[in-house]
């Protein structure tokens, strides 16, 4: 049985790639969202309201759709956020601070039906510990998979795997931004059967 259209608001290529484990037909559109926080917004709450901004970004542009939007926000040991480091030398600085302690993931998503106008949002966290990093790991690591483009500078997907001792949490997928786990039954609550 066909379903409805499936549009990913998103300019992620590591989400992209992450939905097409579930085989479906699907349309990429990038959101056009302001992600800066508002004053004394914590991560949660954060992700949550961009991922839902994210698919309502893309509403009026793809007409009758489900949309999934997506946002990830990383906080260190300390509660502060990781972001993207965008420089080899803040990638460094983030690996370093990383090295031995736990960093928690928090994944928002969101499923809108663009005819009903029907959402389910939730957030997804994941807790990862890193190794005690050697500064030429870091280096070796960086020089290898220039991460740059991603939060806390490591790719999981990748080598990235390599700096990590452990990982706590229900869903692996959460870890590189798209938590297939809550979106398959997001999308069974949409009348959609993966299998």
């Amino acid at each position: 049985m066909p379903y409805p259209k499936i549009v990913l608001a998103s300019s992620s290529p590591y989400r992209k790639k992450l939905l097409e484990r579930l085989r479906l037909t699907f349309d990429v559109v990038a959101p056009d969202v302001d992600e800066s926080p508002n004053p004394g917004e914590g991560p949660e709450a954060l992700v949550k309201r961009l991922a839902v901004a994210k698919a309502r970004a893309v509403a009026a542009s793809v007409g009758n759709a489900l949309i999934i939007g997506a946002d990830q926000v990383a906080v260190n040991a300390t509660g502060a956020p990781i972001g993207k480091p965008n420089s080899h030398e803040h990638a460094v600085e983030q690996l370093r601070q990383a090295s031995a302690n736990w960093t928690t993931l928090h994944t928002g998503l969101a499923l809108l039906n663009n005819q009903s106008g029907h959402i389910q949002c939730d957030t997804v966290p994941i807790r990862v510990l890193f190794r005690e990093l050697t500064e030429s790991e870091i280096e070796n690591y960086l020089r290898a998979e220039q991460p740059y483009d991603c939060t806390g500078s490591v790719k999981v997907e990748g080598l990235g795997i390599a700096l990590l001792s452990r990982v706590e949490g229900d869903d692996p997928s959460v870890i590189i931004g798209l938590p297939l786990i809550r979106l398959v039954q997001m999308l069974k609550n949409e009348g959609i059967e993966i299998l």
